[in-house]
């Protein structure tokens, strides 16, 4: 119904974790469910983007797939 809008990605935030790793299982997750649209042509078109991981992720999230990601703290000095 929608036809003017493209779905070009999909975009997750994992939960907060003290150990970055701990977030795999998330990346890994939204990885496999656009594989899986992708491999079910739910869309007429290939759905290519991830936007996944954050400042204390980014690592994790990009190892799983992410072609997007939000950094901001990291990008911040700390101060003296």
């Amino acid at each position: 119904k929608l036809s003017h809008i493209r779905v070009c990605g999909l975009m997750t935030m994992a939960p907060y974790e003290l150990e970055s790793e701990e977030t795999r299982p998330v990346f890994r997750g939204l990885r496999e469910l656009r594989d899986q649209l992708n491999e079910r042509k739910v869309f007429p078109y290939e759905v290519k983007e991830l936007s996944m991981g954050m400042s204390g992720d980014f690592d994790v999230a990009i190892a799983e797939g992410a072609t997007w990601v939000r950094l901001g703290t990291i990008l911040v000095g700390k101060e003296s």
